[in-house]
């Protein structure tokens, strides 16, 4: 198994689900070690782990996530 780098920590703040995905893509495809998740004031909090980033790029329920409906 090919380890992922890990670069120097970079946040960033997209105005959409989808321009997040891109830049996710975008680092994912450079070999790094990527990993996502909302800021406050967003709720539900959410955090996509390096493991979790292919299905969240694709759009597959994350395993940790809730099922719709569910109270927390």
């Amino acid at each position: 198994m090919l380890r992922r780098q890990r670069s120097p920590r970079e946040t960033r703040t997209f105005a959409t689900e989808a321009e997040a995905k891109i830049f996710a893509r975008s680092k994912l495809d450079d070999g790094l070690a990527v990993f996502a998740g909302t800021i406050n004031p967003y709720s539900p909090k959410r955090l996509v782990l390096s493991s979790q980033i292919l299905a969240w790029l694709n759009d597959e329920p994350a395993s940790n996530d809730a099922p719709r409906g569910s109270q927390e």
